[in-house]
């Protein structure tokens, strides 16, 4: 077989591990996940009351335009709607992008650690890869910017960035913007947008109003709890939009998720409880790490980094056998620590708990 020989050492995404998987193995009866930052308080009972209403024919196409969420959006976010382009979430924009803009003699510059599916696209399509190492979990983006060369094609910033939680301030991000060349396209990833409660984060919107090469990503499947259903969306200029559809596969909205997601988008108190409830979270994990010593990233998303200077493979193992999951460290980048979504107050307690008790039987410390 002739493939791609970037390929042949690729290995394919590797999930979490499932609730009913670890239930079986290690014989317990509940299990609580705070492994994937999927949002624990479920979605939106708009969403869940439209698609228990849906009576029409599964065997038809959904909308190829996606219309009814692309007008909603438009109106919500005050774009036109030829500034929107959706995709089985937002994981599938940035394979479109990397296809679209990516090949043999370009590169593409992104920070490390970062989300893994822009390095997984880019060898994918064989392009060189310029990682630039996280000062303090946030972005060096004076070292990203002296990386970018004639043959740059793509900057990805992922703000918060995952799996820091570390945010790009409005002031950082205009002074890059002003630098990058114009025919630099700047993807801005947004997944944990709506969780955002620092003053100084920048406007999207009007960045993207303001630089035609930025192009913002965000998806349906965090805050808004509607992951299975695979719904991402992005927006920027109309001519960077129109260059990126013919790469975009036909139908790729389905249409349980593109009702799901608009009877969510009209629910924003579920949404603004969520950022309330997940602040409240996060401040249980600081006030764990501050008695603890131990070193951590303040978050802006619905997860946090915890560094406790230790395997994280055994006390990913640990943890799971008391019934959390939760992200090895090793996965992402960061080996000595744990990623944890952040959960309801309960399960941020009992989470804790068990960190303690690793903590105390290990005799970890700082």
């Amino acid at each position: 077989m002739k493939w791609k020989q970037q390929i042949t050492n690729l290995k394919a995404y590797q999930p979490g591990r499932s609730i009913e998987d670890v239930k079986k193995e290690y014989g317990l009866e509940k299990i609580v996940k705070l492994a994937s930052n999927e949002n624990p308080f479920g979605s939106s009972n708009k969403a869940k009351e439209w698609v228990q209403s849906y009576g029409a024919s599964y065997a038809l196409y959904p909308d190829g335009y996606t219309t009814a969420l692309r007008l909603a959006l438009s109106e919500f976010l005050k774009v036109d709607e030829k500034q929107l382009i959706f995709g089985n979430g937002s994981d599938e924009l940035i394979l479109i992008i990397s296809r679209a803009m990516l090949e043999p003699g370009k590169n593409t510059v992104m920070a490390t650690p970062t989300f893994p599916q822009y390095r997984h696209n880019a060898t994918v399509e064989g392009a060189e890869i310029r990682e630039i190492p996280l000062v303090d979990g946030s972005h060096d983006l004076e070292a990203m910017y002296a990386a970018i060369d004639a043959q740059t094609a793509v900057v990805w910033l992922c703000s918060p960035n995952n799996p820091t939680g570390v945010y790009i301030n409005n002031d950082q991000l205009v002074q890059f913007l002003n630098k990058v060349p114009n025919d630099v396209l700047v993807v801005l990833d947004e997944a944990y947008f709506e969780y955002v409660t620092a003053e100084d984060y920048y406007n999207a919107l009007d960045i993207a109003k303001q630089y035609p090469n930025v192009l913002v990503l965000r998806t349906f499947s965090k805050v808004y709890g509607l992951a299975s259903f695979r719904v991402g969306y992005g927006f920027g200029s109309e001519e960077v939009i129109r260059a990126l559809e013919p790469v975009r596969e036909p139908f790729n909205i389905n249409t349980l998720g593109e009702g799901a997601a608009l009877a969510a988008l009209s629910d924003q108190e579920f949404i603004k409880k969520c950022r309330e409830e997940n602040k409240k979270g996060l401040q249980q994990f600081y006030q764990f790490c501050e008695s603890e010593k131990l070193d951590y990233y303040p978050s802006e998303g619905n997860f946090i980094l915890i560094n406790f200077n230790c395997d994280s493979d055994e006390l990913f193992q640990y943890l799971m056998e008391k019934g959390y999951i939760v992200r090895s460290g090793n996965a992402l980048g960061c080996p000595g620590s744990v990623r944890v979504t952040v959960g309801s107050q309960e399960q941020n307690e009992g989470v804790i708990q068990a960190m303690k008790s690793f903590i105390a039987e290990k005799a970890i410390r700082q």
